[in-house]
């Protein structure tokens, strides 16, 4: 099968289109025919060698897929071949991904896809999806009329978030850089939005909360975002993070007895904890999608999996307001 693999980490150029074994799908798995895709950063981070969490070298990268079932394992049992199907399933230690004509995976880590919404488009919810549910809902336990605020509305994980707290019942609230971010970010159904480049934390926490804070925030961005989080929270208030590879006074956090969780959604990928779960999770999203309550904002350019070079620079650029999208074409 063709395939666009990296050899060593690198830049942008260590991406390359090459002829790898067919893969055969194995006990407890199925082989999908790839369909698209789509880029999270945690792929720009093992690209780089940042993280070392990829697949053995030459490694295909990409842990969202949709695609076709053509082949099953012996022993599956929710799956047939023709079925339409997405997940999260590759990418990383022990699995190569999806940016071939094929990829395996483990039956527990997809799941049928929804029919209301094109395969292309569902392909990019699981990762974003999956990590906004474990961070609000598994960890935070947001209820209906909660105070939630989301830092980065418009971004690949912070989108999700805000449609799946405003179905839980959440008031949510959420930051974005400019006015054409928030007006997207009003169309996904955030109650207030807040451009942080034009008011300070302590401005809109007094504007929004009468100065007691938001009991939930969920930090996507990381960096300084993370210390805004621990000043706009409210005393005994859940921050909950997902990108904490930095350094932070926990001073205000400890000032008012502040919960911080924090996620790494490769984790059942990597270990296999937890793997048992992630089909409730997956059935969680369908069943958000199916009701209106979940759509996806795809970013303003696609790209063909043999272009994946041009959509790391994409998404590094910081121009790509939610998710990227990989169709399979041209490898």
């Amino acid at each position: 099968m063709r395939a666009m693999i990296i050899r060593k980490p690198g830049d942008y150029s260590v991406f390359e289109a090459a002829d790898m074994p067919e893969p055969t799908a194995g006990k407890g798995q199925v082989r999908i025919k790839v369909k698209a895709t789509s880029i999270n950063p945690l792929e720009l981070k093992i690209r780089e060698g940042l993280v070392a969490a990829g697949p053995d070298y030459p490694a295909i990268l990409n842990a969202d897929v949709g695609g076709i079932i053509d082949q099953v394992g012996e022993g599956v049992s929710h799956f047939e071949v023709g079925d339409a199907v997405i997940g999260c399933a590759g990418g990383l230690k022990g699995n190569q991904g999806a940016l071939a004509n094929f990829m395996l995976a483990d039956e527990r880590l997809i799941t049928h896809a929804p029919t209301n919404l094109a395969l292309e488009e569902a392909s990019v919810l699981p990762l974003v999806f999956m990590t906004a549910w474990t961070a609000l809902v598994e960890r935070c336990n947001i209820q209906n009329g909660e105070k939630v605020l989301i830092h980065g509305g418009t971004g690949g994980v912070g989108h999700v978030a805000i449609q799946l707290a405003k179905s839980r019942g959440a008031e949510v609230y959420t930051t974005v850089s400019s006015d054409e971010k928030a007006a997207i970010a009003k169309s996904l159904g955030a109650d207030e939005v807040i451009n942080y480049k034009k008011e300070a934390v302590e401005d809109y926490v007094q504007r929004l909360t009468d100065g007691k804070g938001f009991s939930v925030v969920f930090d996507t961005v990381g960096g300084k975002s993370l210390d805004d989080s621990f000043a706009a929270a409210s005393i005994k208030g859940q921050v909950v993070s997902i990108n904490t590879r930095s350094t932070h006074d926990l001073s205000l956090m400890h000032g008012k007895s502040l919960t911080l969780h924090v996620v790494f959604r490769a984790l059942p990928l990597l270990t296999g904890l937890g793997i048992e779960s992630e089909r409730a999770r997956l059935a969680a999203l369908v069943q958000l999608v199916e009701k209106g309550q979940l759509k996806p904002l795809i970013a303003a350019k696609s790209f063909g999996i043999h272009q994946v070079a041009a959509a790391h620079e994409y998404l590094e650029s910081g121009k790509a307001k939610g998710k990227i999208l990989l169709t399979h074409q041209g490898i």
